[in-house]
């Protein structure tokens, strides 16, 4: 299946910078852009880490609740972000980072696992060609319902399947995609389910095919094998 990539959905025009920013023009600087973290580079363009709202933050809380220290900040990382004052000391390193090419689900699973809300995009050299965010990653979803009943019909029936959709109806409406019709083989129902979430922008899919002919309990047996190196019976 087609999956929209990091380069369709990423902003190119990003601000970053350099590790010995200070503090007063970090925040400066995210209110200027509108944005909540800032990619920290070095002089190739070389991503360093991220510095975000969070880290920032962090020495905030410390000034207004001294006595919390302790409890929270624990961790060693978590102590040097607090008493820092520039972007290299107050960076989360190292970043975690997403090619141009890899496709949005992975970006996303990215994003879930390492509990972030955005990723620079880097070329395979690691220089900054971009940062993607959580908002980016949805906008698949404000596809044009009539496009993906298209990419449905061409990569699930025709692409996947080898089969036309003559005898289905596509219906999609807010990303919900309603089948109705009947394909040739039960087994088919749920393979084109299950391809058709895969497809960027789809939200739910409903079906109610019906098929001709119940394939799954039938057991395809082995080839027979035949050897071509014994001289044929008379």
């Amino acid at each position: 299946m087609r999956h929209r990539t990091i380069e369709n959905v990423m902003t190119r025009d990003v601000a970053v910078v350099p590790p010995d920013t200070g503090f007063a023009d970090l925040v400066r600087l995210m209110a200027d852009r509108a944005v909540s973290g800032l990619p920290v580079v070095d002089h190739h363009g070389h991503v360093l880490g991220v510095v975000s709202e969070a880290d920032l933050l962090a020495k905030e809380s410390v000034r207004e609740r001294p006595h919390a220290v302790p409890a929270l900040l624990r961790r060693h990382a978590e102590r040097v972000r607090a008493r820092g004052t520039t972007a290299g000391e107050l960076m989360t390193s190292p970043a975690v980072t997403v090619r141009a090419d890899a496709t949005v689900p992975h970006a996303a699973r990215l994003m879930a696992d390492h509990r972030v809300k955005r990723l620079p995009v880097v070329d395979e050299d690691g220089g900054l060609v971009g940062v993607v965010s959580r908002t980016d990653l949805l906008s698949v979803f404000r596809r044009a319902d009539d496009d993906i009943a298209e990419e449905i019909a061409q990569d699930v029936f025709r692409g996947a399947l080898g089969i036309a959709c003559d005898t289905v109806v596509i219906r999609v409406a807010g990303g919900v995609v309603t089948f109705e019709g009947q394909v040739e083989r039960r087994g088919w129902v749920d393979v084109i389910t299950e391809l058709t979430r895969r497809v960027d922008g789809v939200v739910d899919v409903r079906s109610s095919l019906t098929y001709a002919w119940d394939d799954t309990g039938v057991t395809i047996p082995e080839g027979m094998v035949v050897d071509i190196t014994r001289e044929p019976r008379p």
